[in-house]
């Protein structure tokens, strides 16, 4: 397991303690956790603006966010990203 340091503003530092306080957490514990939920959502959110950008598909954005296709499909209509293709949904359409 790796270590890394960091400086933080004084501020930073003071709502990390009242943190670690609320939920009763030991220092490097707290750090860990709010780095995975801090690099969970940049994940999900680097996902979301390439599907948005049409780079990714709704199943690859969902496999770079490490979440299920539901969720990212939930994810993008909060976000009111349109994921399916106007123009494959038509041809899809006027194929049945």
């Amino acid at each position: 397991m790796g270590t890394i340091s960091a400086r933080v503003p004084d501020e930073l530092e003071a709502e990390l303690e009242a943190y670690l306080d609320e939920e009763n957490l030991d220092r490097s514990t707290a750090v860990r956790k709010l780095l995975t939920e801090g690099l969970d959502e940049w994940r999900r959110e680097r996902a979301l603006d390439q599907l948005e950008a049409g780079r990714l598909t709704l199943s690859a954005a969902a496999d770079q966010a490490d979440v299920s296709v539901w969720e990212l499909a939930q994810l993008a209509d909060e976000r009111d990203i349109t994921w399916v293709d106007d123009d494959h949904l038509d041809d899809d359409l006027q194929a049945l």
